[in-house]
């Protein structure tokens, strides 16, 4: 068993991430442009129009980068099964021989299809509190010019005016909830999101391609972990349940706390025989 290169998506990570904070910060400066002393219509509109343009952009390249970043991550995946396995000799050779089998292309589609939309899922929430944060210092200017009896730019207090713009500033950084019922703020949950995504594929492409060519056992990774990873590292599991010997199964293991959790880093090394010869 030969351990398989080690993996890293960090620049294609940092590359969306960069997206969402520039789109954001986008956002923020049409939020910062609006007249909060005399809210009009056709200026709420403009900006609601702009915010949309702007999320629009965002949605189109984060399809674009799943699109190419996950199968990638199927592809490593593969490739790390052909290596360890020793069908070739060299890291160099592996891609020559990466084909899809069956089981790895429909998982390329479903993990496109689910990270695109998980990351809709963000954009969609910030389009949602940013209509909900307008209407709040819209009712704010309003109330506060009412209340002075006066339609003009005095109206409002200072103390009025940075609560509408404290208002506005969370519109773009509500917390979104997991499935595991943990908020996250979106930059981080985008982060998180894709960390997970192309780790889970790389992993699932693994134990495809490994039992495809009879491998039933993979040894977890090393990185020197300092959470409750550190206890895994190194171990030898099953990847199809009822493989003999008295290892773990992955699929018992993943989906919890201690390893394969979200942000994750280890990958498996699969072999043919659970000591590795």
């Amino acid at each position: 068993m030969r351990d398989i290169p080690e993996i890293n998506y960090e620049h294609d990570i940092q590359r969306l991430v960069s997206l969402y904070k520039r789109g954001i910060f986008d956002i923020m400066a049409e939020l910062n442009r609006l007249d909060l002393t005399d809210m009009q219509r056709a200026q709420i509109l403009a900006t609601l129009k702009n915010v949309a343009e702007i999320l629009r952009s965002i949605n189109e390249e984060s399809s674009k980068w799943v699109e190419e970043v996950m199968p990638k991550a199927v592809t490593d995946g593969i490739a790390g099964v052909i290596y360890s396995l020793g069908v070739v000799e060299t890291a160099e050779e592996v891609y020559t021989l990466i084909k899809l089998n069956k089981a790895n292309k429909a998982l390329t589609e479903a993990v496109i299809a689910d990270t695109q939309a998980d990351l809709l899922r963000v954009t969609t929430n910030i389009n949602d509190r940013t209509k909900y944060v307008i209407r709040q210092a819209t009712q704010l200017s309003f109330r506060a010019n009412y209340a002075k009896g006066i339609n003009g730019r005095r109206a409002i207090s200072v103390d009025i005016l940075r609560e509408m713009r404290e208002t506005l500033g969370k519109a773009v950084d509500t917390g979104i909830i997991d499935a595991r019922n943990i908020r996250w703020k979106p930059l981080d949950y985008v982060d998180m999101l894709v960390r997970t995504k192309t780790m889970t594929a790389h992993i699932d492409a693994t134990i495809n391609e490994a039992v495809a060519r009879e491998a039933y056992y993979g040894r977890i990774s090393k990185h020197g972990a300092t959470d409750a990873c550190r206890n895994y590292e190194g171990k030898i599991v099953k990847l199809v349940p009822d493989a003999p010997g008295d290892y773990p199964y992955i699929g018992d293991l993943r989906g919890g706390r201690d390893i394969f959790h979200p942000n994750c880093k280890h990958t498996i090394t699969p072999t043919r025989l659970p000591n590795g010869i």
